[in-house]
């Protein structure tokens, strides 16, 4: 696990849901938790693959993000996150809300892509 969150009234769309963007931020930051570890330094966001919503999310769940290193290449990784909520009314219960498959990439003071160690 790798972070856990609790939306709130703000974070939701007209429906009374929790707003997809709002997840997809969180699922992003979460996602970028364990490649922070190999790249040591600045990366970006550069592509989501796939971003799947299974169940929608409701104000006072508890969010659990999940994450874990699917690929390491030269300047990118790419992770799979998966988002588990404990609904607020239902303590005890989990349901999967979402996946992403998310990449990120290494970058310079530039911007630019540089290479990530390899480790031993």
């Amino acid at each position: 696990m790798v972070l856990k969150v609790i939306p709130l009234p703000a974070d939701t769309n007209g429906n009374g849901d929790i707003f997809g963007g709002w997840v997809m931020a969180q699922v992003d930051l979460a996602g970028s938790v364990i490649p922070a570890r190999y790249v040591n330094g600045r990366m970006a966001t550069v592509a989501v693959k796939e971003f799947i919503f299974k169940q929608p999310v409701r104000v006072g769940d508890i969010l659990s993000f999940y994450a874990c290193v699917t690929h390491i290449g030269r300047t990118s990784i790419t992770v799979q996150v998966e988002v588990f909520s404990e609904r607020h009314r239902a303590q005890g219960q989990f349901v999967k809300v979402t996946e992403a498959t998310v990449t990120y990439v290494a970058i310079d003071d530039n911007g630019r892509p540089r290479p990530i160690e390899k480790r031993a």
